[in-house]
């Protein structure tokens, strides 16, 4: 009989269960950074604000709130995507910014992405999901698809806002920009256009547009439709693969 109420207690799959660290692996490389903050007040207050909620009955996502860190080592990151919060609908987040789990229909950003991709480089990104809009494969090959928040509430964006993960992300940012490879940021809309001067464009390709929301992928200034990120990506990174 307990173990018919363990498992009725048990949180689905694809939310989160714990509000411990421990429970989120990452990448060696990314170990003491991560531990640094979670040692801090603002990390602890963090942790205390995520007990407290899922003990609320909360349903949070995603069930991995590091994963980006796990699946892209420092010392592989090539490209940074930065998003801004995860999706908050259940079994769309699965911890890497703008993707979506594999089976889960494409939310509009991520339709434009791969529209951007498809008419930028003429024929599908080698490592185009197929099928559907998991970016899993990018985060293996270099890209760090970094959320600033990175965890929320089903149903209400930005729930977590403001909470201290910007402060982890922030310091991820900082890490990467000042690590000794060359790296492409691309930083879509105005939230992710407000961590450039964390990064020195000397040394790394900053590339900006709108966001690829709907609502701003074909507006002026700066449409994201159009933008060719994606060519001036690949070939930056051909151009310095000789210093990565």
């Amino acid at each position: 009989m307990s173990e018919l109420i363990d498992a009725a207690e048990r949180p689905a799959p694809d939310q989160l269960g714990s509000a411990n660290p421990a429970d989120w692996p990452v990448a060696d490389g990314w170990q003491a950074l991560v531990n640094e903050f979670f040692a801090a007040p603002a990390g602890v207050q963090l942790l205390s604000f995520l007990q407290q909620r899922l003990q609320e009955g909360a349903t949070v996502f995603p069930p991995q709130p590091l994963r980006a860190l796990l699946l892209t080592p420092p010392e592989a990151v090539r490209v940074v995507i930065l998003g801004q919060d995860p999706y908050h609908g259940r079994g769309q987040a699965e911890g890497l910014a703008f993707s979506v789990a594999p089976g889960v229909p494409l939310p509009p950003s991520l339709r434009n992405i791969f529209k951007e991709l498809q008419r930028d480089l003429g024929t599908p990104f080698p490592a185009f999901p197929t099928p559907g809009g998991s970016l899993v494969r990018w985060a293996q090959q270099g890209v760090l698809l970094l959320n600033t928040c990175l965890t929320v509430e089903e149903g209400q964006p930005a729930s977590h806002a403001g909470r201290g993960w910007e402060l982890l992300t922030d310091a991820v940012i900082r890490h990467v920009a000042q690590g000794p490879r060359p790296v492409v940021f691309m930083l879509w809309g105005a939230h992710a256009q407000s961590k450039r001067p964390m990064i020195d464009a000397s040394r790394h390709l900053v590339l900006l547009s709108n966001h690829p929301s709907p609502l701003s992928a074909l507006r002026p200034p700066a449409p994201f439709i159009g933008c060719g990120h994606f060519s001036q990506a690949r070939a930056w990174r051909d151009q310095h693969a000789s210093g990565s």
